[in-house]
């Protein structure tokens, strides 16, 4: 018999209003032919042209002139070519330029899934029973790009769910990049995609053992200059693509957590921020740190990165490292166990592995924890988000890949002092899609990347058909229980 599981009656859909404005440049050729005839315009032309565009576009976004300014600073250069002294070129010739190489991207116009939640960082005037909670979403755009973004919603005493409604601007971060790279591992990851080894021992003989940013851009430079080669010019690229991976990325504090959205930034996850799982770890002294894992996906290429963040307004960002951070479903304990950090993988895309470390961002030796044992997860298993510590054990939420490629849910309860031991599995799926719920973006899918206790209930956020998202509940007491008398028999 089947747990009672109670399907909360919201939904959370896409919304193809919401838009941001892009760089946007076809190359210097067709960049200066453009500037050229934008400069063959008269002031009164330019106004012309410009002013509706303004009166337009600035009920879509917050400062538009700013962000015309922005991507004709990206420009701008190609005027020297042009033999234009840049000084010279007008306030609003500057904007309408930044406006023919800007468009907008509707970045949930095909999909909002996969939801995570955390509690807020703010909890402040709240009655009895209630909580305030963050929920990040994949939504999806054109190109089938994938971006994080997030909602506020509040839970009451009755754990009823109330998804505050989004605001009218999206904003992108500002990134910073400030980071200092330990070459060792750098030039590991570089091999791991797949650039050239002559390259990457040519770097190892130039770096220091720890640099940062502007040394390794001047030794590429100096390489590209000295010897000039389109192949490893090609490969010097990539690795300041992976530069690229290590950044932090900064929110104006006048944004509410709706208007936020962190978009793909380096060239190695230009196709997509995939699945991130939020976790709200606690450190030994007791201070909170919000850590998500996530999968950045460049079109060939996967690579796991770890973002954190102490109040959703400043994040860092950063590659994983190591055998144990390989393929998709990373997801971090809550806390140390015996003085290391924790995760689940899912290295071989079958199987979940457990492994430790005293670092969290280099995670080595993945042990077996469970492979597929019922019907529906003959194909796989994977985690739904991070484990959540109760009184009995640890608590995964799990997805599984059956017949028919159907996605389920399910539960597994693990020991708290040696997670690597399962003390139970439940023997049938949680949670289901059901005939409202199968059709979609891609068919027959429930996932989530990250649950919550509220009130005796698990809260559930999950993915419907890869379309837009919802809500489900079941009794904590009942599910651990189910768990403590289905011992597993894995190993």
């Amino acid at each position: 018999m089947r747990l009672a599981i109670e399907r909360k009656p919201v939904k959370v859909y896409p919304d193809p209003k919401r838009v941001i404005a892009r760089f946007f440049y076809n190359g210097e050729e067709r960049g200066k032919e453009v500037l050229s005839k934008v400069l063959e315009l008269t002031d009164e032309e330019v106004f012309a042209i410009l002013s509706p565009l303004l009166q337009e576009f600035s009920k879509r976004h917050r400062s538009v002139t700013k962000l015309l300014l922005k991507n004709y600073d990206k420009v701008k250069f190609l005027l020297k070519a042009l033999q234009v002294d840049e000084s010279k070129v007008p306030h609003f010739t500057r904007l309408l330029m930044g406006a023919y190489f800007t468009h907008e991207y509707s970045i949930e116009s095909a999909a909002f899934f996969n939801p995570s939640v955390v509690e807020d960082p703010d909890q402040t005037d709240l009655e009895d029973g209630e909580r305030r909670l963050i929920i990040s979403f994949r939504a999806v755009g054109e190109g089938h790009i994938s971006s994080i973004v997030f909602r506020r919603a509040l839970i009451d005493k009755n754990n009823d769910i109330h998804v505050i409604p989004s605001g009218d601007y999206i904003d992108e971060a500002e990134i910073v990049q400030n980071a200092t790279y330990n070459k060792e591992l750098f030039l590991q990851k570089a091999l791991i995609s797949r650039i050239s080894n002559v390259v990457v021992a040519e770097l190892d003989a130039k770096l220091a053992d720890s640099f940062d940013y502007a040394s390794l851009r001047r030794i590429i430079l100096e390489s590209q200059q000295n010897e000039p080669d389109p192949l490893k010019d090609s490969a010097l690229e990539r690795v300041l693509w992976l530069s690229d991976s290590y950044h932090r990325i900064t929110f104006s504090t006048d944004t509410d957590i709706s208007d936020r959205v962190i978009f793909p930034i380096s060239e190695f996850e230009r196709k997509g921020i995939e699945d991130a799982r939020f976790v709200k770890f606690v450190e030994d002294d007791g201070s909170i740190l919000y850590c998500a894992t996530y999968t950045a996906y460049d079109g060939l290429l996967i690579m796991p990165k770890l973002l954190t963040t102490k109040d959703f307004y400043e994040f860092n960002v950063g590659p994983l490292f190591g055998a144990g951070a390989q393929n998709k479903n990373l997801a971090l304990f809550p806390r140390k166990i015996n003085g290391k950090y924790a995760m689940l993988s899912r290295i071989d895309g079958q199987n979940n592995y457990i492994m430790y470390s005293d670092k969290i961002n280099i995670w080595e030796n993945p042990v077996k924890l469970q492979s597929p044992k019922y019907s529906w997860e003959f194909i796989q298993i994977g985690n739904c988000g991070s484990p959540i510590e109760t009184e009995d054990g640890w608590l995964v939420i799990t997805h599984a890949v059956g017949p028919m490629r159907r996605y389920c849910l399910g539960a597994s309860l693990l020991d708290l002092e040696d997670p690597s031991i399962e003390i139970g599995r439940l023997d049938q799926p949680l949670l289901i899609a059901n005939p409202e719920e199968r059709v979609g973006y891609v068919p027959n899918v429930v996932y989530s990347c990250g649950s919550i206790i509220n009130n005796g209930e698990l809260i559930i956020p999950y993915g419907l058909s890869d379309y837009c998202s919802s809500f489900a509940s079941v009794n904590l007491e009942a599910l651990l229980n189910r768990l403590k008398n289905q011992p597993s028999t894995d190993s």
